[in-house]
């Protein structure tokens, strides 16, 4: 039973860069596949990116070369660092356990602006 706190979000112009933060609770985050997820207004929560215990990553295709998704085990902390933000970045980003996906958290608000 894993909990989740996302951070970071923010309002920046498109081209610029956040750091987002996701502390987990729970004693087998270790073992897990994480992943952020995104959702903008009247659309689908999508899989951004996720990370396993190996640190293998999988990006959407409209990331791909500008995020990097990366995990501190020791910190129980999954960060997802964004660069060259478009606009169409714009969402509300959680992360979850994969193969979970319970215990959502609040997530974090991420405008961008053109």
């Amino acid at each position: 039973q894993l909990q989740f706190v996302e951070s970071g979000g923010g309002l920046v112009q498109a081209g610029g860069s956040l750091r987002l933060s996701c502390v987990v609770s729970g004693s087998t985050f270790r073992f897990r596949i994480i992943g952020w997820y995104r959702q903008a207004p009247g659309k689908q929560r999508e899989l951004v990116a996720d990370i396993s215990t190996g640190d293998i990553t999988n990006y959407v295709d409209s990331v791909k070369g500008r995020f990097t998704i990366s995990r501190d085990n020791a910190k129980n902390t999954v960060y997802l660092q964004m660069n060259s933000l478009k606009p169409e970045d714009t969402a509300v980003y959680y992360c979850n356990d994969k193969y979970g996906l319970r215990n959502w958290g609040q997530g974090t608000q991420v405008t961008v602006s053109s």
